[in-house]
């Protein structure tokens, strides 16, 4: 048995149980590597559905004042009771120039719950940008970390085609010299036939996933994105559920928008209470008059002031049914408050119950499952060598083994990707006592 193909299966399985032990290698744009850290700030200022929800924010953030003023007063200019056989302003002594000013005057209170109104939904506004880029991180995270497990599959692929290309190459040689089977040559090249099928697989599992990252990104679905090699293996300890759901009810923007929302229906119900009240409006206007009296004296001008009242007549059919809507979209917001509190409660323990699940599977695999199986596969070999285990035994032992580190890697990114996903249902980067 060839010596390099001993060592080549040995550094193999070393590989395999040492790949826990990489360490992250830090962003170098020179290079071109997309670290997740750069995917989630490329993604945070380019992606244009958040900048969408900025705008909106934005917007939102513009209206408490405009609903908090008083109306724009109205300025009228006008002439009254000119005569229409000569139109001539000194003829009749009823004859005015008028200027006036109208201010409306909403029931006091109604402009300072409009204003509350405006502010709670401009505050909920924030929260929805803020909830929209927190799943946009996790996005981000995730498909990073499906990214970088397809590049280690493809790693192993290729790693595993390299050995069975040498075992098919010792298995032939053996069987020329009298001292193998055929059959372990084919048995060989059909596992190697399997290989570069599933290489083809995992190629077009890479070009969907990268688009689908470029689409996070808003870049050009083609674009070319190439991970590192190697990423952080610390999995770090996290709080329990009673206080991850703590923590949750302090910093997730999806409960603050809700209860926003619901602060801007209570002060929307109030408003509608408050519309059985008057509508006031205060105007004051000036006439010129032209011309003399009898007496020969100049016409005095007048002045006049004039409040109105507006008056609930219709109030059955408008204010009474402004209430019950305002009452119904408030207990609206109380149960999508309540609903937001349980889906969130419940994406924490689904994404601690799957962290805590692959976090233990991890540490199975890299302890245990993959050093025994790199030591069966080393026995076999030398046993293969001596004619004391058949090329099947062999075959079946390095399969398992490849299936293990495959397993491993996708563990290995499951369980990021449920930490991603847990950071994501708390609403925090990171987690603390």
């Amino acid at each position: 048995m060839p010596q390099s193909l001993v060592g080549t299966l040995a550094m193999w399985a070393t590989l395999a149980t040492g790949a826990a032990h990489a360490q992250e290698t830090a962003a170098d744009a020179s290079t071109g590597v997309l670290t997740r850290e750069a995917a989630v700030a490329t993604a945070v200022q380019e992606n244009p559905g958040l900048d969408e929800l900025r705008q909106r924010m934005q917007a939102a953030a513009a209206v408490p004042s405009q609903v908090g003023s008083l109306p724009d007063p109205r300025i009228s200019v006008g002439a009254v009771n000119v005569p229409i056989d000569t139109f001539a302003l000194d003829q009749e002594p009823m004859t005015q120039l008028l200027v006036g000013i109208t201010q409306p005057l909403p029931y006091p209170g109604k402009l300072g719950l409009r204003r509350q109104m405006a502010e709670s939904e401009a505050a909920a506004a924030v929260e929805s940008m803020q909830e929209a880029q927190l799943r946009l991180v996790r996005d981000v995270r995730n498909t990073w970390w499906e990214l970088f497990y397809l590049d280690r599959a493809a790693d192993t692929v290729a790693r595993n085609r390299e050995l069975l290309g040498q075992l098919v190459d010792v298995a032939r040689v053996k069987y020329e010299v009298g001292r193998g089977l055929q059959q372990d040559v084919l048995l060989a090249q059909v596992e190697l036939a399997r290989l570069h099928e599933l290489a083809i697989q995992i190629d077009g599992l890479r070009a969907t996933t990268t688009a689908r990252m470029n689409a996070l990104l808003a870049q050009p679905s083609e674009t070319l994105l190439v991970l590192p090699a190697t990423a952080s293996t610390a999995l770090p300890e996290v709080p329990d559920q009673a206080q991850l759901e703590a923590q949750a009810e302090e910093s997730r923007a999806w409960i603050a928008q809700a209860q926003h929302q619901l602060d801007a229906a209570s002060a929307a119900q109030e408003l509608a209470r408050k519309e059985y009240f008057p509508e006031f409006g205060l105007s004051a206007s000036y006439g010129w008059r032209d011309g003399r009296n009898a007496d020969g004296s100049q016409r005095a001008d007048f002045a006049s002031v004039m409040l109105s009242v507006s008056v609930p007549l219709f109030a059955s059919a408008k204010q009474d049914q402004l209430v019950a809507q305002r009452r119904a979209e408030r207990a609206a917001r109380e149960r999508a408050l309540a609903d937001a509190r349980n889906r969130v409660r419940a994406d924490i323990a689904a994404a601690l119950a799957d962290y805590q699940r692959v976090r233990e599977e991890l540490m199975l695999l890299d302890t245990g499952i993959l050093p025994q199986t790199g030591q069966a596969v080393a026995s076999m070999l030398a046993g293969y060598q001596v004619n004391k285990v058949d090329f099947l035994t062999l075959i079946r032992t390095q399969i398992t083994l490849y299936n293990q580190e495959m397993q491993r890697w996708r563990v290995f990114s499951e369980a990021h990707q449920a930490l991603a996903m847990l950071y994501a249902a708390v609403g925090q980067e990171r987690f603390h006592d």
